[in-house]
């Protein structure tokens, strides 16, 4: 295997994850997007970040785009070569919008994209090598393949499928903190051992789910709802935990986006959310209201 492109560029997108029930399994693709180009050179690495992380990320070979870069050479069998990687980053970090899934997933599309063969790197060897990076595939999986994707574990493989939601269904509204909480941090909340109780519950609303995001958005309240990790985690994020459920109060489908402390609600406008937000929550500059649509276009690496 030989590098052919010596310049590419890929986009990819913000994800969330879990959905309220979905745990580790459901996710989605949001229009707020990352912009990446490569360079390779016979230099060393240079990176050059705009935006999101600008100055707080890694500069070197320890930056998740370039290791999951390089990692991906090594699967296709390609050379290693010096790096001039620019970004332009859109996704807030730490606060469950997938941005490490993003900074993955664009790794290794801008691998693929500068090999011969591209096919050395399609989309279930991405999905398993980022799987490998995150260690669940549910913000790999959207990220990669646009839409909403329901992923899972066969044993060691990560797998995932594209769910067909009907038009007009999602109108995604994301309620960004300022506050941060790392993805470690939110699992480290978690219990090891639910009720069977709650694992039926929990089993239930992700069925329903599945059926509300294809056809049904009625349901999408009832499907919504959660006993797994969202309350078990209200210590690391008191004010996302109360303002979601004053939302659902309301009659908004809102969960806790990814590993938190973002609130996403599946349906919406931004003038029905807002006065709420700023009555229940103690600083509502420390929100921010943001309407996305969902990106059902999967990502892909642009040569030149």
């Amino acid at each position: 295997m030989r590098i052919q492109n010596t310049r590419v560029s890929v986009q990819v997108p913000a994800t969330s994850a879990n959905l309220g029930p979905g745990f580790d399994t459901l996710g989605l693709a949001l229009d707020l997007c990352d912009d990446l180009t490569v360079e390779a050179t016979t230099g060393s690495i240079e990176i050059e970040v705009e935006g999101e992380g600008a100055g707080a990320v890694p500069s070197g070979e320890d930056h998740l785009v370039v290791r999951a870069l390089r990692r991906g050479l090594d699967h296709a069998g390609a050379p290693q070569t010096g790096l001039r990687l620019r970004a332009l980053n859109r996704i807030p970090h730490g606060r469950g919008l997938g941005s490490s899934a993003a900074a993955t997933i664009a790794g290794l599309l801008l691998a693929r994209g500068m090999i011969s063969d591209p096919r050395a790197l399609d989309d279930q060897a991405i999905l398993q090598l980022a799987t490998e990076f995150e260690g669940h595939p549910d913000n790999a999986a959207p990220a990669l393949l646009g839409g909403v994707v329901l992923s899972w574990m066969q044993g060691d493989t990560a797998r995932a499928v594209p769910l067909a939601c009907a038009e007009g269904v999602l109108h995604p509204v994301v309620l960004l903190p300022s506050a941060t909480l790392s993805t470690h941090q939110a699992r480290g909340l978690l219990p090891e051992q639910v009720p069977h109780h709650d694992a039926v519950y929990n089993a239930s609303r992700a069925a329903l789910l599945v059926h509300a995001l294809t056809g049904a958005p009625e349901l999408l309240l009832d499907a919504t709802e959660d006993r797994l990790h969202q309350e078990q985690r209200s210590a690391g994020m008191p004010e996302s935990i109360e303002l979601m459920k004053v939302l659902r109060r309301e009659g908004h489908p809102a969960v806790v986006s990814g590993a938190g402390p973002s609130v996403l609600v599946l349906s919406g406008q931004r003038g029905d959310l807002a006065p709420l937000v700023r009555r229940f929550v103690t600083d509502p500059t420390a929100w921010r209201i943001a309407e996305v649509r969902l990106r059902e276009i999967p990502s892909a690496p642009v040569v030149g």
